[in-house]
């Protein structure tokens, strides 16, 4: 039976080398902008996908506002992505055409 030290450690002759493990490189999640989407349905998708209080929504919701953009998450790639088509498939329910993009930092 196999240890963990044995997946993380190689031998290369007489000299242990230990395999360092990397993150996955993480992703930021951007809320854009429009002239359509309200206030109150941006503020209920942070709240509700991205697990911000009130505060923290309206915040958000104003920088994107008065800003343009805003960075709402930062995740690993497959998390962006279907955080991302979680919010899309949410306000295409709810015709409503709020953007978010990914992008590695």
């Amino acid at each position: 039976m196999s240890t963990d030290d044995e997946h993380k450690r190689e031998t290369d002759g007489d000299v242990l080398v230990r395999q360092k493990t990397q993150r996955p490189r993480k992703w930021r999640i951007l809320m854009h902008n429009d002239d359509f989407t309200t206030m109150d349905f941006v503020i209920n998708v942070l709240e509700r996908f991205f697990r911000k209080s009130r505060a923290e929504a309206t915040q958000l919701m104003l920088e994107v506002h008065q800003k343009g953009i805003a960075e709402v998450a930062q995740l690993t790639r497959d998390l962006a992505e279907t955080k991302i088509a979680e919010v899309e498939a949410y306000c295409k329910l709810h015709r409503q055409p709020l953007q978010l993009s990914a992008e590695p930092l």
